[in-house]
């Protein structure tokens, strides 16, 4: 029996699997508010006694730098260890990777279901692979194909400078140097992100934000506010910022798939890839995937698909631990 997790800034979400190679569906699963609790130690042990289960090893999949078993988290204030971990679970094997790598190992397990493709690329596409996903924060990884198999690996490039390309994207740079040390691409390209783009189209005179919506995103969740309304038609502002989400989100895209070299497939995945699935099959977020120049022709030949499945790191730490976890 396995025990998967996926620790997210918001939500900590853990299940219990068969321990079977293929894929298989938790057969227990439960979704905790991370706030509500001091560390991962006591959710997974409040977990596994309530699903009453034997367990033989672990994975975790966590929103933040890992490094010799041990990780930071970079939005929530907490310190995972996979020693304390196998210690309080009494556990001999306890793994701990960055939740995008995690997802990068679920990648095979998805359903052709799971998959929507924005651009078929060429067919005989092959090598290495990208995965990038938006949602609290921003995450990237990277698949390198050895020749037999893809082999995923972390990166934290969601915090490298982001660059911006046109007139209005160099205003919304001067508007968040003003609020941040360092403006990076998680900055505009997560939950938070969109909000900050919202903001600075609403500052700067770019549009009017009338009082029904000043009241809906103050007692709501504010980017599911907005995205929810731009979606709807309700508000032009809403739809310029999700708009320019779109066209930004297409950009870093492009520059991860290019940095990776990408050639055997790009993947879009977390949570707010299929919310706007409508806006990322428009013609916006491929438009700026491929608009690197003399390197486009290399972009329109990597296939590029949309991710559904918003388990995908929980189903990765599972398959992780199936497979490297050693033989009792």
């Amino acid at each position: 029996m396995i025990l998967a997790g996926d620790i997210g800034a918001t939500n900590t979400r853990l299940a219990l699997f068969d321990g079977t190679p293929e894929r298989s569906y938790p057969i227990a699963e439960q979704i905790y508010a991370s706030h509500d609790y001091p560390g991962l130690e006591a959710i997974a042990s409040q977990f596994v006694r309530g699903a009453n289960a034997s367990i033989t090893s672990a994975c975790f999949g966590v929103a933040g730098p890992v490094k010799d078993g041990r990780s930071s988290t970079t939005n929530l204030a907490w310190i995972v260890d996979s020693r304390d971990l196998a210690r309080d679970l009494r556990l001999s094997f306890v793994a701990l990777l960055n939740d995008l790598e995690a997802s990068a190992h679920g990648l095979p397990w998805l359903r052709p279901d799971e998959i929507v493709v924005l651009q078929e690329g060429a067919p005989d596409a092959a090598g290495h692979r990208a995965l990038i996903a938006a949602g609290t924060g921003l995450g990237e990884a990277g698949l390198y194909w050895d020749g037999r198999r893809h082999r995923p690996f972390a990166t934290e490039g969601e915090h490298a400078s982001f660059a911006p390309s046109d007139e209005i994207e160099i205003d919304l740079l001067r508007h968040l140097i003003r609020r941040y040390e360092q403006v990076s691409w998680e900055r505009v390209l997560s939950g938070p992100g969109l909000v900050n783009i919202y903001s600075f189209l609403r500052d700067s005179g770019r549009g009017e934000e009338p009082s029904w919506l000043a009241d809906e995103i103050s007692s709501g969740e504010p980017a599911a506010v907005i995205s929810t309304v731009a979606l709807a038609g309700r508000s032009r502002l809403c739809s310029d910022a999700l708009d320019l989400f779109v066209t930004l989100y297409g950009a870093e895209t492009g520059n991860l798939a290019l940095k990776v070299m990408a050639t055997g497939g790009v993947y879009v995945g977390g949570g707010i890839a299929p919310k706007i699935l409508t806006r990322l099959r428009g013609p916006a977020f491929v438009k700026a995937f491929v608009a690197k120049g003399r390197m486009r022709p290399l972009l329109e030949a990597m296939p590029l698909r949309v991710v559904l499945n918003d388990s995908l790191a929980l189903l990765g730490a599972a398959r992780y631990a199936a497979s490297e976890a050693p033989a009792d």
